[in-house]
């Protein structure tokens, strides 16, 4: 259940509630809007070992944050275990407070190489990558999965075994497989296995949390020790602080359509001032689509956002549309399935 702090491998944080790295999507201006409801611990989106080791300037841009984001970790995504360590000690020297191997993506472009879920074929590699990072740095080290590479090959126990041997601190196991993508639903039955398996190792429980009734079946279904949001968060980032006072007992606070429309506001205004206006515009299409997808009567708006030239159009458009008339739903895990 939740947990107000909550050690990971000696790190002390706010919670054991955290927010996922989510490739494309957790930049920057979306971890300020998450941070504003006070998660554990907020990832960066992934970058890749080859990338940082290389100084790429669009990499490190991605491992942007602001002082009040901490805790924060970073993702590496890389099958070389000799970059491992030096990567690993470049996100340590940065400041972040804990890193992760990613062993979860399930894009053909990263699996390719054998990075991402491709490393669950070769477990063992895990463990050596695994084992130059914790030996590099100070911080602890954790690493995200899938449940295993297709429904006849569940490793993620085997790999939690490994990673603990490695010196990690926690391993966060996604329920479902490679080959499942982001498809069907996700078998917390995988989650909880590998917890009882491993004891008092720490395993992090993430898939098919939307709302605040989804992580407490989680916590209960699995006994995991912490969750991680994902697609749950995009246009409600404060699931977060939903959670919290479900387990607190205490009502959501109420949110009506004009508190959607101020959020999506505050949203729009980080982004344009961290983006320059072509790249804002862009990304408003992706996050206003986020924040309207379930308000009945939206999509209209949507449509006009996505047309839009200036982010000061994007603006009085949602300034002045109607928001009177609108009502929003809940998202469900069925509803992600198709995003």
């Amino acid at each position: 259940m939740i947990s107000k702090p909550f050690i990971l491998g000696g790190k002390t944080l706010p919670s054991n509630v955290f927010c996922s790295p989510l490739a494309g999507c957790s930049d920057l201006p979306f971890r300020k809007m998450v941070k504003s409801f006070d998660p554990g611990l907020i990832y960066c989106e992934m970058v890749k070992m080859d990338a940082l080791i290389r100084n790429d300037p669009n990499t490190y841009r991605l491992l942007d944050y602001t002082i009040d984001m901490h805790p924060i970790g970073a993702q590496l995504c890389g099958s070389r275990p000799e970059y491992a360590g030096p990567c690993a000690k470049i996100c340590e020297d940065l400041g972040f407070d804990v890193i992760d191997l990613n062993c979860g993506c399930p894009v053909d472009k990263v699996t390719k190489d054998g990075s991402g879920s491709g490393l669950l074929k070769r477990p063992e590699r895990i463990g050596e990558i695994i084992a130059n990072m914790v030996a590099a740095v100070k911080v602890p080290i954790t690493i995200k999965v899938r449940a295993g590479w297709d429904s006849t090959s569940i490793n993620c126990t085997e790999v939690a075994k490994i990673a603990k041997e490695a010196g990690a601190a926690a391993i966060c196991i996604h329920g479902r497989t490679r080959s499942q993508g982001y498809k069907g639903p996700a078998v917390w039955d995988y989650i909880r296995d590998c917890k009882k398996e491993m004891g008092d190792f720490c395993v992090i429980g993430n898939g098919d949390i939307f709302d605040a009734k989804s992580a407490e079946k989680i916590f209960a279904h699995t006994g995991c020790d912490a969750i991680m949001l994902s697609r749950g968060t995009f246009g409600q980032p404060w699931l977060i602080e939903d959670i919290y006072r479900h387990f607190e007992e205490s009502a959501p606070i109420a949110k009506n359509s004009l508190y959607h429309r101020d959020t999506l506001l505050r949203h729009l205004e980080i982004i344009a001032s961290y983006q320059i206006e072509r790249r804002a515009l862009l990304d408003m299409r992706r996050v206003g689509c986020w924040y309207l997808k379930y308000g009945a009567g939206t999509r209209r708006l949507r449509e006009l956002i996505n047309a839009a030239k200036t982010l000061q159009e994007i603006r009085l458009l949602i300034e002045s549309f109607p928001w009177h008339e609108v009502e929003f739903s809940t998202k469900t895990s069925s509803d992600e399935e198709a995003i």
